[in-house]
């Protein structure tokens, strides 16, 4: 793992706990399919019973609010963002029942009315820490 690189997770603060659980978990699932080096071995405890690898970095998150987000999202297009992995989880995503509901529900969204539950960003840390860094951790 680099350690010029970080990862963070910005939460709209205002969404039910259930909701916010369940954003950060496909957040965490969809990046850790991006970079599963980021997870470590398998270990054993004293008693030998194995517990799968745990992710090696820390993933703070962060409160944030639907126009953040929005915004957020937004700025990560730019071109000056191209080389960050972002996930995002969406009121769009979140109304399917099915994956392939949300390919055909996200293909016909305007990106102007999607409303953002959490976003994952992944990238340097000057880049990460320029976009989040007076950002407040979600508590």
């Amino acid at each position: 793992m680099n350690e010029e690189r970080k990862c963070v997770m910005v939460v709209d603060e205002n969404l039910p706990l259930g909701i916010i659980a369940n954003t950060t978990a496909i957040l965490g699932n969809t990046l850790g399919s991006h970079y599963p080096n980021v997870v470590g071995k398998d270990v054993v405890d004293k008693n030998e019973n194995e517990h799968l690898g745990i992710i090696e970095i820390p993933i703070p998150i962060l409160k944030g609010n639907k126009e953040m987000l929005n915004n957020l999202r937004d700025t990560l297009y730019k071109e000056e963002y191209k080389d960050m992995i972002v996930a995002d989880f969406s009121d769009v995503a979140q109304s399917c029942k099915t994956y392939d509901e949300y390919i055909q529900k996200i293909s016909k969204a305007d990106s102007n009315n999607i409303n953002y539950f959490g976003i994952a960003i992944y990238g340097t840390k000057k880049q990460v820490n320029k976009l989040t860094g007076s950002i407040a951790l979600l508590r």
